[in-house]
C-alpha cells in the first residue's frame, strides 16, 4: 500500500512533536515545518493528501497559508485540518472553511478525536486518489477509442442496438456517430450476411464468450461493400465489438488463392505436357531398341551387326538425354523419390567402373578404382540414383580429359554405431574449370565454356541431376579445379549399415526365355509398331494372344472372352488404360474382373506409375524395357493364377 503524505505546519515545535508522536504510523509519510513558507515549497513539490495547519502563525496565518495552496492547481485538492486554539466561534469556522478547509481540530488535541478525525480523511484521501487514477485511465482509454483507426464500439445485448461508437465509423463506414446510435448493428451488414451475423452475436452472448473473432461484409454510406473484422466480447449484458476494415488483406488473400490456382493449374498443365511428352519421346525410342534388338535374331552380317550397335548407341544416348531432361522436371516438381534399399557398395561401384571404363581405354585414359578396406559392405542405399550420381561425374571427367588419369576413390571419413560417413571422389587430369564458372556448372543448361556443347556434346544437365540427387539424399557436393591440370568432385553422405541383402535370380538378357503353356494374352497398344514387337515377343513365348487399338475395344475383348493376363499401355485414344483398367475391376463379370495387369508406360513419372496401380492394375513396366524383363513380370503374376500351370 502507498503511504499517505500528510503535512504539519506549526510555529510551536513542541505541537509538531507532539502531532508527529500521535499520527504516527505505517501507512503515512508525515512532513513537517514551522514556517508557512516552507510549508507552500513542501506542498509543491510533494504530492501531499493531508495537511495539519494551524490557524495563528506569525509570519503568515493560517488562512493565508491556505487560500494560497487551494489557489494553486497542484496544491488545490489537499484536504486542509485546521488546528487551532483559538475559540469555536462559528465565525472563524466560516473563515476556515471558506479558506478551503474540510474540518477543525481544537486544542488541547483529544487523542481519540485526533486519531480518528485523521484516520477517516486518510481513508477520504486514498478514494480520492483511486478515483483521480481511474478518471486519468479513463481520459486516456477515451483518447485511444476516440482516435483509434478501428471502429469500436458497444451494443445492448436484448435488442442489438448500438450504444456508443467512436469516430472511426465515419472513416471506415462512411456514417456519423449521431446516424448510427440507437440503430440495430446488424444493419450495418450486407443482405446476404445479416442473418449469419445476428447468429454469431447470439452465440456470443448464449455461450458468455470473452473473445470470439470473425469477418463479414458491412455496407458504406456511399453504398460500397467492404470486407470488416469484428473482435468481439460479451459482459454485462453489452457486446463490445472492435471492427477494423479488412479488405485490402481480404483482396490480397483472394489475390494469394488465385496465384496458388493459377499455380498449381500451370504446374498440373505441365505435369500432363511432360508426361504426354515422356510418352511419346520414349514409346518411339522403345520401338528402336525393341526393333534393334528383334532385328539381331535375324541372320545379319558383320557390317550388319555393327550398324545395329550404333544404332543401339544412338537410341540409349537420346533415351540418357530424354531421361535428364525428365528427372530435372520431376525434381523441380517435386515429384522425385528416394528409395534406400540394403544394396553392395562394391557391387555398384564396380559396375559403373567396368561400363565405363571401355570409354576411357578408347581415348588412352588411365582409369583406376579405390575402395578402403573399411568401406562397408552392405548400405541402405538408392543404387539406381548412386549409379546415376557416378556415372554422370565419371563419364564427365573421361569426356574431358584427353591425357593423363581418372580415378574414383571411396573412403570412410568417419563412423557412429551403424552409420558410415562415406566421401566419393572422382579425379581426373582433364581441362579443368576456370573459377569464375565453378558456381554455374550446376545449372541447368551451364556448362564450363560457352563451346563445351559443340566441341563435346551434352545437354548441360548431368550436373545438375548430380547436384539435386545428392541433396535430395541428404549429402553435400563439392569441387576444385585448376584449369589445364583438372578437377576433383567429391560426393559426402551418412548411409545406414545394413545386413547383406537376399539376391533375386535374375535372367540374363541374352539368354532364351522359357515358353508359356495354354497362355492368352490381351495386348490393349495404340502404337503399331509396339504392336509389332509385343507381337513377336509373345509369338517367340508360344502364346496365344489379340491385340486392341484402345481401351474401349479391350473391354469389350474382355467381356466376350477369357484372357490369362492383359498388358495395357496408358496412353491410348478414346478410353485410356487407367480408365478401362478401372472398368475392368468395378463391372466385369468373375474371372476377367480379377484378370491380371500389367501396365506398359512410356511415362517416367512416379505419380502416373502410382495412378495405375491405384487404377487396379498389377504391375509397372516403363518403356523402353527388355523382352526378360516382361517375360518375368508375366510369369510371376500368372503363377499367381490359382490352379493353373503356365510355365514348362
Amino acid at each position: 500500500m502507498i503511504p499517505i503524505n500528510i503535512l504539519i505546519v506549526d510555529d510551536r515545535e513542541e505541537n509538531i512533536i507532539a502531532l508527529e508522536a500521535l499520527l504516527k504510523r505505517d501507512d503515512i509519510r508525515l512532513f513537517s515545518t514551522t514556517s508557512p513558507n516552507d510549508a507552500l515549497k513542501i506542498a509543491w513539490d510533494t504530492p501531499i493528501s493531508i495537511a495539519l495547519v494551524d490557524v495563528q502563525m506569525p509570519e503568515m496565518d493560517g488562512f493565508e497559508l491556505v487560500e494560497m495552496l487551494k489557489s494553486n492547481p497542484r496544491t488545490k485538492d489537499i484536504l486542509v485540518i485546521f488546528v487551532t486554539a483559538i475559540s469555536k466561534d462559528a465565525k472563524y469556522a466560516v473563515k476556515g472553511f471558506g479558506a478551503g478547509a474540510v474540518d477543525y481540530l481544537y486544542k488541547p488535541l483529544d487523542p481519540y478525536i485526533t486519531s480518528a478525525k485523521v484516520d477517516a480523511f486518510i481513508q477520504l484521501a486514498r478514494s480520492q486518489e483511486e478515483i483521480r487514477h481511474k478518471n486519468e485511465e479513463l481520459q486516456n482509454f477515451a483518447i485511444v477509442i476516440k482516435n483509434s483507426a478501428d471502429i469500436i464500439c458497444s451494443v445492448d445485448a436484448d435488442n442489438l442496438r448500438i450504444k456508443t461508437i467512436n469516430p472511426a465509423v465515419e472513416t471506415i463506414l462512411g456514417y456519423k456517430q449521431a446516424e448510427v446510435f440507437g440503430k440495430s448493428i446488424i444493419d450495418l451488414a450486407i443482405d446476404a450476411d445479416k442473418a449469419d451475423f445476428r447468429k454469431k452475436l447470439g452465440e456470443i452472448i448464449k455461450d458468455n464468450r470473452s473473445f470470439t473473432v470473425f469477418e463479414f461484409q458491412f455496407n458504406t454510406f456511399d453504398k460500397h461493400v467492404i470486407w470488416v473484422e469484428c473482435r468481439a466480447s460479451y459482459r454485462n449484458k453489452t457486446i463490445f465489438i472492435n471492427i477494423s476494415d479488412s479488405s485490402p488483406q481480404k483482396s490480397y488473400q483472394m489475390q494469394l488463392i488465385k496465384s496458388k490456382e493459377a499455380a498449381e493449374l500451370g504446374r498440373k498443365v505441365k505435369e500432363t505436357f511432360l508426361a504426354n511428352m515422356s510418352h511419346e519421346l520414349r514409346t518411339p525410342v522403345n520401338g528402336i531398341i525393341g526393333l534393334s534388338n528383334l532385328m539381331r535374331k535375324t541372320p545379319v552380317t558383320e557390317q550388319q551387326v555393327n550398324l545395329l550397335d550404333m544404332l543401339e548407341t544412338s537410341s540409349r544416348s537420346l533415351l540418357g538425354v530424354i531421361n535428364d531432361v525428365l528427372d530435372i522436371s520431376k525434381i523441380e516438381a517435386g515429384k522425385f523419390s528416394i528409395v534406400r534399399t540394403p544394396n553392395n557398395l562394391k557391387s555398384i561401384v564396380n559396375s559403373v567402373f567396368g561400363l565405363l571404363k571401355f570409354n576411357a581405354d578408347e581415348k588412352n585414359i588411365e582409369f583406376l578404382l579405390e575402395v578402403d578396406n573399411d568401406v562397408p559392405e552392405t548400405i541402405m542405399v538408392d543404387s539406381l540414383r548412386l549409379n546415376q550420381i557416378l556415372m554422370n561425374l565419371l563419364s564427365n571427367a573421361i569426356k574431358f580429359t584427353e591425357r593423363g588419369h581418372v580415378k574414383l576413390t571411396v573412403s570412410v571419413l568417419q563412423k557412429l554405431d551403424n552409420k558410415a560417413k562415406l566421401k566419393f571422389s572422382v579425379e581426373d587430369t582433364g581441362l579443368g574449370i576456370p573459377a569464375d564458372r565453378l558456381s554455374k556448372i550446376f545449372e541447368s543448361f551451364e556448362q564450363a565454356e560457352d563451346d563445351t556443347a559443340s566441341k563435346y556434346g551434352g545437354t548441360g544437365l548431368g550436373l545438375t541431376i548430380v547436384k539435386n540427387l545428392i541433396e535430395l539424399k541428404g549429402g553435400d557436393l563439392t569441387v576444385s579445379s585448376k584449369p589445364g591440370q583438372g578437377s576433383v568432385f567429391n560426393f559426402t553422405n551418412w548411409f545406414n549399415i545394413s545386413s547383406k541383402p537376399v539376391e533375386e535370380r535374375v535372367v540374363k538378357p541374352g539368354k532364351k526365355l522359357a515358353p508359356f503353356v495354354n497362355t492368352r494374352v490381351l495386348v490393349a497398344e495404340d502404337n503399331l509398331i509396339n504392336q509389332f514387337m509385343l507381337s513377336k515377343m509373345l509369338k517367340d513365348w508360344n502364346i496365344d494372344f489379340e491385340v486392341a487399338d484402345n481401351g474401349s475395344k479391350a473391354v469389350e475383348l474382355l467381356r466376350k472372352s477369357d484372357f490369362d493376363i492383359v498388358l495395357m499401355d496408358t496412353h491410348m485414344p478414346g478410353l485410356n488404360g487407367y480408365q478401362a483398367a478401372r472398368i475392368i475391376r468395378m463391372e466385369l463379370d468373375e474371372p476377367m474382373r480379377s484378370v491380371p495387369i500389367i501396365s506398359l508406360s512410356a511415362s517416367a513419372f512416379e505419380h502416373e506409375q502410382l495412378e495405375a496401380i491405384s487404377a487396379g492394375m498389377n504391375d509397372v513396366l516403363s518403356k523402353p524395357f527388355e523382352s526378360h524383363q516382361l517375360h518375368a513380370k508375366m510369369l510371376k503374376l500368372i503363377k499367381k493364377k490359382p490352379g493353373v500351370k503356365k510355365q514348362v
